[in-house]
């Protein structure tokens, strides 16, 4: 299915689209997504594939929207509006991974695609299925732009092949956090103090997406990535207040940076 032809780039508002899950708590999926596309003046679509039950304190509930719903979605969005960058996180299972690999792959022109590779919460609940893993590795990998993850997301992805990988250096040791964007052409660090923070909820899910935003708006690879980790840092030391009993969300567009 072809998209409509936009209007010409220069003059109307950038779009980006998260395909992820819903967070009822607000810091994280498709609620943080949405609310950094606003923060850097890209207006944000969605995809939801799972709804969860969730707060700062943890996920107590995980109900996945069949694959026909989701290609629905899909098809709603591509039909009537331009997409300038995707991004994908929480996919769950097997038939997500393959609804959204299927559908990608037949579009026509492909915009870039920022792959989160989301398994476990914040709290330590599993969202995606074990059994799952090697099909992001094989469906969704090859068709991102872009993948973004965190060390133990890392060691359970293994082998990537040729992609360009964002290693995101949050949950390594040490004062100073190491972002290293590698693949064709690129080897690049970021280093940043590590921020004691208990309002840590979403982070990868703000990068992910803020990466996406600056790829919508025209920026290079490397320039979104450099963009990106310098807005969640900046969020991190922003959020001085607390929301919740558990690990804090980041606060979006409410800090004083």
């Amino acid at each position: 299915m072809a998209p409509p032809t936009p209007a010409a780039a220069s003059t109307r508002p950038r779009t980006a689209l998260t395909i992820a899950g819903s967070d009822s708590g607000g810091g994280a999926g498709v609620q943080a997504d949405l609310k950094t596309f606003l923060d850097h003046r890209v207006y944000g679509m969605s995809v939801i594939t799972a709804i969860t039950a969730q707060n700062t304190r943890g996920v107590t509930g995980v109900w996945p929207v069949p694959a026909d719903g989701i290609r629905g979605q899909l098809e709603a969005v591509f039909a009537d509006l331009p997409v300038d960058a995707v991004k994908i996180g929480m996919l769950g299972d097997v038939a997500t991974i393959e609804a959204v690999a299927t559908f990608l792959e037949a579009l026509p022109v492909r915009p870039p695609i920022v792959l989160d590779p989301v398994m476990v919460a914040k709290g330590g609940a599993a969202l995606l299925h074990t059994d799952a893993v090697s099909a992001l590795r094989a469906r969704l990998v090859p068709l991102a732009t872009l993948v973004t993850p965190n060390v133990p997301e890392t060691e359970a992805l293994g082998d990537l092949g040729g992609a360009t990988v964002l290693y995101k250096g949050g949950h390594a040791e040490g004062d100073i956090v190491v972002d290293r964007l590698v693949g064709p052409g690129l080897d690049v660090e970021w280093r940043h103090p590590r921020v004691a923070s208990r309002n840590t909820h979403g982070t990868g899910c703000t990068l992910s997406s803020a990466i996406t935003a600056g790829l919508a708006r025209g920026l290079s690879l490397e320039e979104a990535c450099a963009r990106g980790v310098t807005y969640v840092s900046g969020l991190l030391v922003a959020a001085v207040e607390s929301l919740g009993g558990g690990h804090g969300p980041l606060l979006h567009g409410l800090g004083d940076r």
